[in-house]
């Protein structure tokens, strides 16, 4: 490659991105995924469009885990351990015995329906049982739910990858199938290490991070990830899912008070958007729609089967034992979003050159494209008509934190939103720890030292300076004035 050709190449690189960065508007306004429009540019990008040539399944599926990982970390980073924790129990099933239950289902309307042999069955049932962290987590920023199904949702798009993928991989091979026993041991298995590597990863890592004085902020978000491709390296090489040590990392390393954690997290989430660009757009390159007439029909068969009958019973029968009301079960079924996953999951028989792998993946494209594009945008409108939409989206109150070594303290950065319910609150009814104080604020371009009745307003800026000792519950009052407003946790006198 000549210098003129990698200009060429960088030039029509930060154009893909500059136009998938104007998609996510247009995606915010219609409702759409922006998955869609990511996997609409590589199709025009490609043999049926533009012309360029892609077949690499091989280095789709290399790319495709890449992203998985940067997809996970941001996912975990911006998890609430609070918001997921009741609902552990219930994710758990719904990543387990939801996941074997819909295969299940989808195989048999695949084979029944779309006369697929049952291994190809199998593996169709497989590849598309998987909900995708990247679809759920976009939509679920848009759509007020209650916090329980949000972390219910969030929890179980982070889980049941890995079970997927030790299915996949199973039926993809060309040789005999292991017996059921021994493919429960291994996800079994693989699950415990995976959960065990991600769990240690993230609470030595946080610990280390705490305690690390780098010399620039900059560095602390590339420590994080760092960290958490780690888990996912340490885990793989373990025999355990590696998709559940990252993500089971990040979800520590976000829950844990890291130095300039709003950074970390953001460093994530541009990455995390780089990973979904070039991911979508290289499956859409991986497409040839010219090849695609044979497999609309199966496409359409197995994908109403696994919408309308696989999801359902996988919640109803892994939700019945927590008591979940029918609304919410009905929310859940709908809200059961396929994307990326699936469609890189379709890259491994492509590369183990399994019989029909080729179908395989033009129908696990298909059915990804119509039912998200079915599913995404009507989510908000299932959640107002079950009655469970909480009607507006809160947003978080932004805290960053940064270490001060040799004083033992924490200085807090604390910006409020324009709905804040911190706004109208006087200083001193903030009611923080002792050993914290506000010590300046930012309104309007200029900064002052405020005094007790200093009333606060929306979109202003605190610093608080805080004792190590009391950091952590200072964080938690001013979140929870945020929230609830001067009273927030009066009568249990925090």
């Amino acid at each position: 490659m000549t210098v003129d050709d990698l200009n060429r190449f960088l030039l029509e690189a930060a154009v893909v991105l500059l136009v998938a960065v104007v998609a996510v508007r247009i995606s915010t306004r219609s409702g759409l995924p922006s998955l869609l429009i990511y996997l609409g540019i590589g199709v025009a990008l490609g043999q049926n469009g533009l012309g360029i040539e892609f077949d690499n399944a091989a280095l789709t599926q290399v790319l495709g885990y890449t992203a998985l990982v940067v997809i996970l970390t941001e996912g975990g980073l911006k998890t609430s351990w609070r918001s997921i924790k009741p609902v552990m129990p219930a994710a758990t099933a719904l990543a387990t015995v939801g996941v074997a239950v819909s295969v299940a289902v989808t195989a048999a309307g695949a084979h029944y329906l779309a006369d697929f042999d049952w291994r190809t069955s199998l593996l169709l049932g497989a590849i598309v049982s998987s909900t995708d962290a990247a679809a759920v987590f976009s939509v679920l920023r848009t759509v007020p739910l209650p916090s329980r199904l949000t972390g219910l949702l969030e929890a179980e798009s982070g889980f049941n990858d890995a079970p997927v993928v030790i299915l996949v991989l199973a039926f993809a091979t060309s040789g005999p199938l292991d017996s059921w026993y021994v493919l429960v041991g291994t996800i079994i298995a693989e699950l415990a290490i995976g959960a065990a590597v991600g769990l240690a990863v993230g609470k030595l890592g946080a610990y280390a991070v705490r305690h690390m004085a780098l010399p620039s902020s900059g560095l602390y978000p590339i420590a994080v990830m760092s960290l958490a491709v780690g888990a996912y390296a340490g885990g793989a090489l373990l025999h355990g899912s590696g998709f559940l040590a990252v993500y089971v990392a990040s979800l520590v390393l976000g829950n844990s008070k890291l130095p300039h954690g709003p950074a970390v997290r953001g460093f994530a989430d541009g990455l995390a958007w780089i990973g979904q660009i070039g991911m979508f757009v290289v499956l859409g390159l991986l497409c040839t729609p010219a090849s695609m007439g044979s497999a609309i029909v199966p496409a359409l068969v197995i994908g109403a089967v696994l919408v309308f009958l696989a999801r359902p019973a996988s919640v109803l029968l892994s939700m019945t034992p927590f008591r979940l009301p029918w609304r919410e079960q009905a929310l859940l079924s709908w809200a059961g979003l396929r994307g990326a996953v699936p469609i890189v999951l379709a890259t491994i028989p492509l590369v183990a050159q399994a019989p029909l792998a080729r179908e395989v993946f033009n129908i696990v494209f298909i059915l990804v494209v119509v039912f998200t594009l079915l599913q995404g945008p009507t989510l908000p409108l299932v959640a107002k008509w079950l009655r469970i939409s909480e009607g507006s989206l809160g947003h978080d109150l932004g805290i960053e934190s940064a270490p001060l070594e040799r004083l033992h303290g924490q200085l807090l950065s604390v910006s409020l939103s324009a709905d804040s319910r911190m706004a109208g609150v006087e200083v001193s009814e903030l009611r923080l720890p002792a050993g914290a104080a506000v010590t300046l604020v930012v309104r309007d371009g200029s900064s002052f030292v405020p005094d007790r009745t200093t009333v606060l307003r929306p979109l202003d800026e605190l610093l608080v300076v805080t004792t190590e000792e009391v950091s952590e519950a200072a964080e938690r009052r001013l979140r929870a004035v945020d929230q609830g407003g001067k009273l927030a946790g009066w009568l249990r006198g925090r």
